[in-house]
């Protein structure tokens, strides 16, 4: 075996560099999206044996819509990527392009077997530059090519030393080639077939065998005339060796489907569907398209379904005449090179033997695959087409006059397929120029003209992924999935009547249910689609979720293992406050998944709808131990902790919104939560520097404003509230707390009597009803000295609460003060000269200190009270207490007579009256933290159900971030 240079190493890796350097820029297209994004199987969460269970896109075997497609060491290396670069595109088109230029290092050696250095550096050359190869390798999913044939040359390669200097056998390589045939299986399907190539490789080149000759030793077993050849022996026990390790593999692969080919439609490949003789000549007529596209790669594609090649129905279609041809020619080559024992007779076999055996599986001949044409399939059958080329430019180059034409033909032959293969990786930029560039060679694809629609749809430009859905559905209108993209983006446009009709639409192509047979066996899972969507659609309105429901129910008829159709109608349970068949109906679902962290996390949620709150946290552990990076459920659980006010669970509260905010580090409502935690444990700093982030991150945040400005209350710093607050009361002038607080402390701490009057004069003609403002506007006209009108207000005050205790006794203080005041003869109000009310320095003001989760309620309980209930209902909701609940506190008759002696008193008396002010101002109470109630709307705050995602995604409960009647926080 001719040794590769480190000279031919270099030049090959220098040129698969230079041709696919730019799809290092490209991003996740087409099916990388499922095989990447979607697949749960990348993520280090995920057990590793998944991969061994599961399909190449993360779907487990064992279920109907399983591609069946194993390659479980290639979605090894995709989790290695993602393990190193997480969803960083361009660490995947890395590898590829290294794997690329392995196998062109292995493809040179392998060309060495069978042509000089010369012709086998000009195959790998041509292999190299090849433009088919673009999906194989600027496709992250092509990887299985990729590694596929990395093993198959290898296996190949070390077969080839299973013959001994005497002939004998030599068994470790043989040994080896079963372990990398395996290998290749396990990143390809089409790894196998390198057996089939060894077994040719053994009778015809490394045995010497022609076609006669090997039909003349065997008529002579026949006739009894000679037995086998001792040679003969040893070729026939290595092929029953590979023969039997190809049937193990194949056993092991057919248990791992469980007997079950995957379903496709007739969308997919529209032949597989057709019948006799259409979907026969069809198939054949693929085989020379197959080789046109290797011998003129000038216009490919990324999708050949649907469309794109109409069917042969007819033997008299001219392109009958191309399949003719081209088993003519494959079939002169065969016939030459079976009955010729010279070099070059074995060296078009071998090509042929490689253009052949790996397409065999793809070519819809044996059993229908998912594909009509796909270019990366021709990886490995493009290395027989380069060694054929190789060969015929070998023959060419011998001949004299002949030569520089030679030379100068395959020169530009490299240099055009160079060029072209650079410019195709443009192609492969985004889904969008991906598409749009195949529209330029087909437009009979409506799936095509789809996912032009989703790029744009991705981008939000409804408007004109409408236009391109509309088109596929005039290219081909009986396609299910095109109707329904145009029911979704009319819905996206907010034309709900359009969108309703659209769907009933798909609806109708749906096929009837036959009795007895297997819904799933004609219709793709994804179509059944149609009736999440429609029921999604009409759920909105609630007169209607009846029939919703009935959607629901319908499409779990037809596929009792849809598990989309029970997550969807437990949203709707939810919705018609049903919560105990909303959880029977997650229940099912895990039944069906219990590795769906989404479905936990879900059945949490009904947990908590149902005051469940210990199953409600059993569940959301459970979605975290599937997936640790579960935003919804790392912010649901800890916030239920938070709930809970048991101080054993802050640190792991903290702990998750800690790990929230690694993940949603825009989302204000976590470090919202971080404040709350840290005020909960006293810890004033990290609580200022949390609501500060959260106020920075959500210019006007309601809650984290309010209860800043409680924090600074709380600390003693009651002036560095006030901006705060003045900000508050900028964005949300009706926030009566913010308001009460704001009044407390231009009273209490600024002496400002009228700025606090101004405050509680807006509260009550928000709400003239509201105790606590009047109450405070009364302590107002007290310290202004207008007792009259004090009495008046607390008359009025005690109308609207009679079994307030705090505002009968104020009432009494102030009549006691009014009498001693007229036995005195001193004025009840002040005189008109004053202009201005002098404040009692005797006032107190109590609960300073506590707080609040809800505006929905007022403190109209004692003053006493000092409740610190510490329960939380949702991210957004605020703290209150200080000045927000505080009543004011009239002093009794006798403080009133001190009061009036203050001007007498000495410097010491009045510090010592001061002193006793602080001291009562430290007997803050906390209020009770109320647990249900929209300010606005008082409609009950719970959990928001979201509209329900058309394809793919999860449908998950969010968390709630205000009202979802009157949407305020």
């Amino acid at each position: 075996m001719a040794v590769v240079s480190w000279m031919e190493i270099l030049l090959l890796t220098g040129l698969v560099v230079g041709c696919y350097w730019n799809s290092l820029s490209c991003g996740f297209v087409f099916d990388d999206v499922s095989a990447i994004l979607d697949n749960k199987d990348l993520r280090p969460a995920t057990p590793l044996r998944n991969l061994f269970l599961n399909d190449f896109w993360g779907t487990p075997m064992a279920e109907e819509r399983s591609h069946k497609s194993y390659r479980p060491l290639t979605v090894l290396t995709f989790r290695l990527n993602y393990l190193f670069s997480e969803l960083n595109s361009a660490s995947y088109h890395l590898l590829n392009v290294g794997l690329h230029s392995v196998v062109c290092v292995l493809f040179l050696r392998f060309c060495r077997l069978f042509l000089d250095k010369t012709s086998s550096l000009v195959a790998a050359l041509l292999f190299a530059v090849h433009p088919i190869h673009t999906e194989a390798v600027t496709g992250v999913v092509g990887r299985a090519e990729l590694l596929s044939s990395i093993f198959l040359l290898a296996a190949f390669l070390a077969y080839t030393r299973s013959n001994g200097a005497d002939q004998s056998i030599v068994w470790t390589p043989i040994a080896v080639t079963v372990v990398l045939v395996a290998a290749a299986t396990l990143c390809k399907e089409q790894g196998i077939t390198v057996i089939a190539i060894c077994c040719v490789h053994e009778v015809f080149v490394a045995q010497g065998f022609t076609l006669p000759m090997l039909l003349d030793t065997l008529l002579q077993v026949l006739r009894g005339k000679d037995g086998f050849p001792y040679a003969v022996l040893q070729t026939l026990l290595k092929l029953i060796v590979l023969i039997i390790s190809t049937l193990l593999l194949v056993i092991i692969r057919v248990q791992v489907i469980q007997s079950q080919l995957p379903v496709f439609t007739r969308f997919d490949n529209p032949a597989a569907v057709s019948p006799t003789p259409a979907r026969q000549l069809t198939f054949n007529y693929l085989l020379p398209l197959n080789a046109w596209l290797l011998l003129n790669p000038s216009e490919l594609c990324c999708d050949w379904t649907m469309g794109t090649i109409p069917l042969v129905e007819s033997p008299l279609d001219l392109r009958n005449l191309a399949t003719l041809a081209f088993y003519s020619l494959l079939g002169l080559l065969a016939f030459h090179s079976l009955r010729h024992s010279q070099s070059s007779a074995k060296t078009v076999l071998m090509a042929l033997s490689l253009i052949v055996l790996p397409f065999i599986p793809a070519s819809n001949l044996f059993f229908p695959v998912g594909f009509v044409v796909a270019e990366r399939v021709l990886y490995v059958p493009s290395m027989g087409f380069c060694v054929l080329v190789a060969h015929g430019f070998r023959i060419v180059s011998h001949k004299r006059h002949l030569r520089k034409i030679s030379w100068l033909m395959i020169g530009v032959l490299l240099a055009t397929h160079a060029v072209k293969t650079f410019n195709r990786n443009w192609d492969w930029e985004s889904e969008y120029t991906l598409f749009t560039s195949a529209l330029k060679v087909n437009k009979n694809n409506a799936k095509l003209w789809n996912n032009v629609g989703h790029a744009l749809e991705n981008q939000n430009n409804y408007e004109k992924a409408l236009r391109y859905f509309l088109q596929a559905t005039r290219v081909q209108p009986d396609d299910i999935g095109a109707h329904m993209n145009v029911g979704r983006t009319y819905k996206n446009l907010n034309k709900s009547k359009e969108a309703e009709d659209a769907y009933l639409v798909a609806k109708s192509l749906m096929p009837q249910i036959i009795p007895g047979k297997k819904y799933a066996t004609r219709v793709a899972p994804n179509h059944l689609n149609v009736y999440i969507n429609l029921a999604n659609l009409i759920r909105t309105n609630d007169s209607r979720l009846e029939e919703a429901d009935q959607l629901y129910r319908q499409a779990i008829s037809m596929r009792p293992d849809f598990k989309q159709a029970y997550i969807s109608r437990g949203e709707l349970l939810l919705k018609m406050n049903k919560p105990l068949e909303a959880r029977d109906a997650y229940l099912r679902a895990l039944e069906l998944d219990s590795t769906n962290a989404d479905l936990w996390y879900n059945l949490a949620i009904v947990n908590i709808e149902m005051k469940e709150p210990s199953e409600a946290l059993k569940n959301f552990n459970h979605a975290l131990e599937l997936n640790p990076r579960h935003k919804l459920a790392l912010f649901n659980s800890a916030l239920l902790m938070q709930e809970s006010g048991e101080p054993r669970f802050r640190p792991e509260a903290n702990r998750r919104f800690l790990t929230y905010v690694q993940e949603e580090p825009d989302d204000a409502n976590g470090y919202f939560n971080l404040g709350m935690l840290a005020m909960d444990a006293n810890e004033n700093t990290a609580a200022e520097r949390w609501m500060r982030e959260a106020i920075r991150l959500q210019t006007g945040f309601r809650s984290a404003l309010f209860n800043l400005a409680l924090l600074y209350s709380q600390s003693r710093r009651e002036l560095d509230a006030l901006p705060v607050l003045d900000e508050l009361l900028r964005h949300h002038p009706e926030h009566v707390k913010g308001l009460i607080l704001k009044g407390d402390i231009l009273m209490n701490h600024k002496k400002d009597t009228q700025g606090a009057k101004v405050c509680f004069q807006r509260i009550l003609r928000m709400d003239p009803t509201n105790v606590q403002g009047k109450h405070n506007l009364c302590v107002v006209y007290f310290e202004e000295r207008d007792l009259p009108r004090a009495e008046r207000c607390l008359e009025e005050t005690l109308a609207l609460a009679p079994h307030e205790e705090y505002v009968r006794r104020h009432l009494g203080i102030v009549r006691g003060k009014m009498a001693a005041m007229s036995v005195a003869g001193q004025p009840l109000s002040p005189a008109p000269a004053e202009g201005a009310a002098t404040p009692a320095t005797k006032e107190e003001k109590k609960g300073g200190g506590g707080r609040e989760e809800e505006e929905g309620r007022g403190a109209t309980g004692s003053a006493g009270a000092g409740s610190k209930k510490n329960v939380r209902k949702s991210s957004s909701a605020e703290s209150l207490g200080g000045g927000g609940n505080s009543q004011s506190e009239l002093p009794d008759d006798s403080q009133a007579d001190k009061q009036q002696r203050t001007k007498s008193k000495s410097t010491k008396e009045i510090k010592d009256i001061e002193k006793k002010r602080a001291a009562a101002l430290k007997r803050l109470e906390e209020i009770e933290r109320i647990l249900s109630g929209c300010p606005t709307c008082c409609v009950p705050l719970q959990a928001a159900l979201p509209a329900a995602s058309p394809y793919r995604l999860p449908y998950l409960l969010r968390p709630l971030t205000g009202c979802p009647t009157c949407c305020v926080l």
